[in-house]
């Protein structure tokens, strides 16, 4: 839902986008701040939330949680919307937030497919959306950090991938699946064709960090910045109004994914986010360092990452990319 701002709010939306650019937020993460807020300052009458407290932010929690009954990740990411907008927009004082109403964690495991099932569904897709695919299990990538994947970003020589800004604002390094190096090569060669067109024609430059333009303002038509999966076809950027060609669309990877495990007959419930969990637990399952794993999956917690201690042996020296292995028959 992409809610309509409130017609007696619009300076404080404009802070918190002010705000939400100068902290180097996503566009993504912005907009999905900017409803929260709204939704927020809606339940509680419309006031200016320049008067709340904890005590506001507490009942509009519990509300999500007992009303609404939304998911524990959804609460949280309120919750982080919220103390945003208190301590970096308004000035509180106060940083944290408890006492409220918690929604409840699924108890499940997630979706993991086998080795031959990873195998399938990449055989049943082609082209761009395949090679995204491929890194989704190959490197263990959320598919937003593949779709931001900057040319820079790729050191094959040295088999790692910089993730750059990923979740939780820190960035990683993660295995380059050697096996992929060919199609990696051929989809920069296809990027470096639009590219030049782009140049050619006035449209070089690429969405950029905001510290990052100040620093060096003319990276963004630089080579090494440009985006390793480019969109089709040129759009306005939202924040600057500039025409540029931003990275490929995440719905276009989703239905591809979701239509090679139709034609693979994969009976799970399996997405983009499944070959993420899938390379976790393949590299767990031949004994890779759960540590190593945490690392490459760029997890705070470890905790998070033994969800997926199915096997657990010692030994992660020369670890590979599970894609490595895969027996892919084109």
């Amino acid at each position: 839902m992409s809610p309509t701002e409130p017609t007696d709010t619009p300076k404080l939306l404009d802070q918190v986008r002010t705000v939400c650019r100068r902290k180097g937020y996503s566009y993504r993460t912005e907009k999905t701040y900017i409803g929260w807020i709204t939704r927020y300052v809606r339940f509680h009458g419309t006031r200016h939330p320049k008067s709340f407290d904890e005590t506001h932010v507490r009942a509009y929690l519990s509300y999500l949680a007992t009303k609404r009954r939304v998911a524990a990740a959804t609460q949280n990411q309120a919750l982080n919307a919220l103390l945003f907008l208190h301590r970096s927009v308004l000035g509180a004082d106060w940083d944290f937030v408890d006492g409220f109403v918690r929604a409840k964690k699924p108890k499940r495991l997630p979706v993991v497919l086998t080795p031959d099932e990873v195998a399938l569904l990449l055989t049943s897709m082609e082209g761009t959306n395949r090679l995204v695919a491929s890194l989704l299990y190959g490197a263990g990538l959320r598919l937003s950090e593949a779709l931001r994947l900057r040319v820079k970003d790729l050191d094959p020589d040295s088999g790692q991938i910089t993730v750059r800004q990923g979740k939780g604002k820190k960035d990683r390094r993660t295995i380059f699946p050697e096996s992929l190096e060919t199609a990696i090569d051929r989809q920069l060669r296809k990027s470096h064709v639009l590219w030049k067109e782009d140049v050619e024609a006035g449209f070089g430059g690429v969405s950029m960090p905001t510290a990052l333009t100040r620093k060096y303002p003319n990276a963004s038509v630089e080579w090494g910045w440009q985006y390793l999966f480019p969109s089709r076809n040129r759009s306005m950027d939202p924040r600057s109004g500039h025409i540029r060609r931003h990275h490929r669309s995440p719905s276009a990877v989703q239905r591809a994914v979701k239509k090679a495990v139709r034609a693979a007959d994969i009976a799970k419930p399996a997405s983009c986010h499944t070959l993420r969990h899938s390379f976790a637990t393949h590299l767990l399952d031949r004994g890779t360092d759960i540590r190593t794993v945490q690392e490459l999956l760029g997890h705070q917690d470890v905790r998070t990452t033994q969800i997926y201690t199915h096997v657990l042996r010692n030994g992660h020296a020369g670890t590979r990319s599970p894609l490595s292995v895969l027996n892919l028959h084109r």
